[in-house]
């Protein structure tokens, strides 16, 4: 059966309803389930402090495992992450090529996170040695979206699909040439600001593993540039950032390649959920067409704003 989620005519309906279908088989109530965010996932607050992500890739079930290892793994050692639920002992869940996951809900201080504080936890997970089981490699970053390309041709014109096609085939070749100034680590692949989260006691903690990854630090350092170049972040927010880790992205003389992969990268979600999404699909066409105008400072939307 296809993704309730991906290729939906309403986004949130199905998400819902995947939501309710999977909480009954776990024995969860999913009455008044608050939905927190609806983009790469569907994630909803449950009346228990109970968060449940439910994934749109279709890889889902085969890397969610590693995941909830590794920030089992991780927890274990005292780094500040989200950590699975307990009152779901078999997870990930998959029905009907939907797949949750269950975690512990992090209660929320009105005090916003800063990107000082991001660099500091970053700088600390690329210290830490890889655990021992496997985990994936991240050596093509725009794998995702070339498939994506291929299995909705629907929702990009034949010009664009062909640009695109070709832009992503440039940036493949030149993610290969990049020359990388550490061994790989173990990489978080998705370290924006939003997946920082601070508790109600002050303290920090870091969700949303999903990409997590031995590979490149550099493509978990990308996303705060990328953050201002996109998405608002301040300069000083960015200098912040390279300060609390240690170096600063902008000295690496791979960094404008990195960018650029980071923007075509950005734009697979908004072509998977543009089918059930308005929001999607007036998004990848802002990105597109800045993307292709070559205009690199246009501000881009991460949700309904």
């Amino acid at each position: 059966m296809p993704n309730q989620l991906a290729g939906a005519t309403d986004l949130h309906a199905r998400a819902r309803t995947a939501l309710e279908r999977i909480c009954r088989l776990v024995d969860l109530d999913a009455t008044d389930a608050e939905l927190l965010r609806l983009r790469s996932n569907a994630v909803f607050k449950l009346r228990a402090p109970i968060v449940v992500r439910i994934a749109t890739s279709p890889n889902a079930a085969e890397r969610l495992p590693a995941v909830l290892a590794v920030t089992r793994w991780l927890a274990g050692r005292g780094f500040p992450t989200v950590q699975p639920a307990d009152e779901v002992n078999d997870q990930p869940v998959t029905l009907d090529n939907v797949t949750a996951t269950f975690w512990r809900y992090v209660p929320s201080s009105a005090t916003p996170v800063h990107t000082s504080e991001l660099g500091r936890v970053l700088r600390d997970l690329h210290a830490t040695p890889p655990p021992s089981f496997p985990i994936k490699t991240l050596t093509d970053p725009l794998a995702s979206i070339r498939t994506t390309v291929t299995h909705h041709p629907g929702i990009l014109t034949a010009d664009e699909r062909t640009w695109l096609s070709q832009r992503i085939a440039a940036l493949t070749s030149a993610w290969n040439e990049l020359p990388f100034a550490a061994p790989p680590a173990l990489v978080h692949g998705d370290a924006w600001i939003e997946n920082l989260l601070r508790h109600r006691d002050g303290h920090v903690v870091l969700g949303d593993w999903d990409s997590v990854a031995i590979g490149p630090r550099e493509w978990d350092l990308i996303h705060n540039y990328h953050g201002q170049r996109r998405f608002g972040l301040s300069p000083s927010d960015v200098d912040a950032f390279a300060t609390a880790y240690g170096y600063d992205l902008r000295d690496w003389s791979g960094y404008d390649t990195l960018m650029q992969i980071r923007d075509v990268y950005a734009i697979g979600i908004h072509i998977r959920n543009a089918p059930g999404d308005p929001f999607s699909r007036h998004e990848l066409s802002r990105r597109l067409t800045s993307l292709r105008n070559d205009t690199t400072h246009t501000r881009w939307q991460m949700k309904h704003e």
